[in-house]
C-alpha cells in the first residue's frame, strides 16, 4: 500500500525541499551588515517624501482588475481563433456570449465611472 503512495510523497517532499530549500540557504549564507543607507528607502532616485505604509486608494485595485479581466479576455481569444474553423459554430456563439458578457460588465464600469481618473 505505502508503494502506491511513495511516489507522491517523493514528489511533495521535493517540491518542499525546492521551495523552501533556497529560502532557508539564503538566509544562512546571506551577509548582515546593514547601514544607514540599505536601510533607507529608495523612490526612484529621490528622497522619500512620505511614508511607505499609505493606504492605496479603491481605484488602483479597480483599474488592475480591469486589466486583468481584459488580460484574461485576450488570452482566451487567441487560441480561439487559431482553432476557430475547426471548432465551428457552436464556439463561435459561445464566444460570443463570453465576450457581450464582458462588454456589458466593460460598459457597467464605465457608467460607475471606474475609468475616470481624477
Amino acid at each position: 500500500m505505502i508503494n502506491n503512495y511513495l511516489p507522491i510523497l517523493i514528489f511533495i517532499l521535493v517540491g518542499i525541499l525546492v521551495g523552501v530549500g533556497p529560502l532557508v540557504l539564503g538566509y544562512l549564507l546571506s551577509p548582515r551588515r546593514p547601514d544607514k543607507d540599505k536601510d533607507a528607502p529608495y523612490e526612484c532616485g529621490f528622497e522619500a517624501f512620505e511614508t511607505a505604509r499609505l493606504k492605496f486608494d479603491v481605484r488602483f485595485y479597480l483599474v488592475a482588475i480591469l486589466f486583468i479581466v481584459f488580460d484574461l479576455e485576450i488570452a482566451f481569444l487567441f487560441p480561439w481563433a487559431v482553432v476557430l474553423s475547426d471548432l465551428g459554430i457552436f464556439a463561435f456563439w459561445a464566444m460570443l456570449i463570453f465576450l457581450g458578457i464582458l462588454v456589458v460588465g466593460f460598459i457597467y464600469e464605465w457608467k460607475k465611472g471606474a475609468l475616470e481618473w481624477e
